[in-house]
Order: structure tokens, then sequence, then C-alpha cells
């Protein structure tokens, strides 16, 4: 395992510092872990191994991401479409999932960590429902990052529950269809009182989304490596810190809308663009 950045090198101390000095670390991170049978197959070892080292990657990205600031860490855990895995390969992701929890959950307490969960999770075996729900009271009030591991989840389900639950407040008389706006469908899905991803990582290459968080992603920055999930460490992370720094977030406003100090430099583009209509 990669030591943890209080004894790194000099060099992620500095780098870490002038990501910190920016002043622009993203409050919400969600990551899409992908890649662990690929570095398993590529070194001729078993899938297991892979999810193995994967598990050293999540250690370092989680104590990582509390040292840069980062409030909320998304890991998209296991989803709702890994239940169609091969019964051993997730059975065997249970119990490294529950072991895994035990082995890091104090030393997550002792770091001000808070321990969350989004997804089905009545789906999950009662063993490990009882380790996170351990993890989840012991935690439950630190106040420095909060992990949110995403168990049996899918966007396509959190959408689908949401919109159950406003239907059942449309059938009480609570809710009235003309009063449904996109906080109420927010306030209706599984992270409605955690804010929506600033930047999302996924690892592996893959040019896809997977069904995840797919409201809470619509103006979130992307940030898309070919390192594989268990290769992916602190100068991956700082990497991706570091690119989501250098964009611009219109949310589709232009450019003179959202730059500081830009009052002026609006105005002027809605007169050059008032001048340009009456032109026509």
């Amino acid at each position: 395992m990669a030591k943890s950045l209080a004894r790194g090198s000099g060099q992620d101390k500095k780098v870490l510092e002038r990501l910190q000095k920016r002043g622009n670390i993203p409050a919400h991170i969600a990551v899409i872990m992908d890649g662990n049978g690929r570095w398993a197959k590529k070194r001729a070892l078993p899938r297991v191994a892979g999810h193995h080292e994967g598990v050293n990657s999540v250690r370092e990205i989680v104590e990582s991401c509390a040292q840069a600031g980062v409030k909320y860490l998304t890991l998209y855990t296991f989803s709702t479409e890994n239940w169609n895995r091969p019964k051993e390969e997730v059975s065997i992701l249970m119990r490294l999932l529950v072991s895994s929890l035990r082995d890091e959950r104090d030393r997550l307490h002792t770091n001000n960590v808070r321990v969350r969960t989004i997804g089905d999770f009545a789906s999950l075996p009662q063993d490990a429902q009882d380790e996170f729900l351990d993890a989840i009271e012991l935690t439950k009030n630190n106040t420095g990052l909060t992990l949110v591991l995403a168990l049996s989840y899918s966007g396509r389900w959190d959408i689908t529950t949401g919109i159950q639950r406003i239907a059942e407040q449309v059938k009480a008389g609570t809710l009235a269809p003309e009063a449904i706006t996109d906080a109420v469908v927010s306030a209706n899905l599984a992270t409605k009182d955690i804010p929506d991803p600033d930047l999302l990582i996924r690892t592996s290459g893959e040019l896809r989304i997977s069904n995840f968080l797919l409201w809470q992603l619509a103006y979130s920055e992307m940030y898309v490596t070919d390192v594989l999930w268990p290769d992916f460490r602190r100068n991956e992370l700082f990497a991706a810190i570091e690119s989501y720094q250098s964009r611009e977030r219109r949310f589709g406003k232009v450019s003179e809308q959202v730059t500081p100090s830009s009052k002026t430099a609006s105005k002027n583009y809605v007169r050059r663009l008032l001048k340009s209509v009456s032109g026509i």
C-alpha cells in the first residue's frame, strides 16, 4: 500500500499545497471505479486480486480527498447491474466489502470521516447491512469528509424510486402536480441532502457513466483516465483536481456572466448581442 500523505513525498505535499492555494477544490467528487478485472487479467491473476488491490486505491483516495479539503466523495461501489455477475464473484465482492469496512472503520472514524450509503440497501446480505450500519452509527457525528458508498445503486433506480415518492405525495394531496420542480425531484432522490458532484472521475478509459447519478451529474465536470482503478492513486487524483481547476463552469451561461468581477464585461456582452440582433 502506498504511504499516507502525512508520510508521503515532498513532491506530493507541494502539489497539494499548489492545488489548495488555487482555492477551487471540488466540494464533491464522484468516482466510477473501473478496471479491477482488467488489472488482474494483465497480470494473469484471478479477478479477485484486482478487487483486493482496488481496496488499496480506495484507502489512498479517501485519505487524499480528506487532506485536500474535499467535502464529499461518492464511490460507485456496487451497481444494481453488478448483481448479474457470476454468483461466485458477487459473493467474493460482498465478503470483501464486509471485511474491508470492518478493517477500515476505526481508521475512518479516527480521521473524522463520516460514512454513508445510497442505493437499495435492503438487497445487500444481512452481514453487509450490519457492518455498514455499525460504521454509519460510529461515524455519524464526524465533520470531515463524507464518504458516500453507492451500493446496489443505479441512477434509474434512484429516479424511479424518487418518482414513486412524488406520486405518493400527489396521491395523498400533499403535493400538487404543478408544484413539482427540479428541487422537488432532487429532494426525493437518495442524495437529497448531498450536493451534486462537481467532478466525476472515471478510470479505465471507458466513455460512459454506466447508470450512475444520472440526475445529479447534469452539470458535473468529467475527467476520464486510461489508468485502471487499482493503479489510480494520489498523483492521479491530484491530476484530476488540477484539470477541474483549469475549467470554466458556466452552467449554460456565457463566459462574461461567470467570470469573477465581470459585471462590466457582461453588460458589454449584452449590449453587443442586442446591437447584433437589431442589425439583423
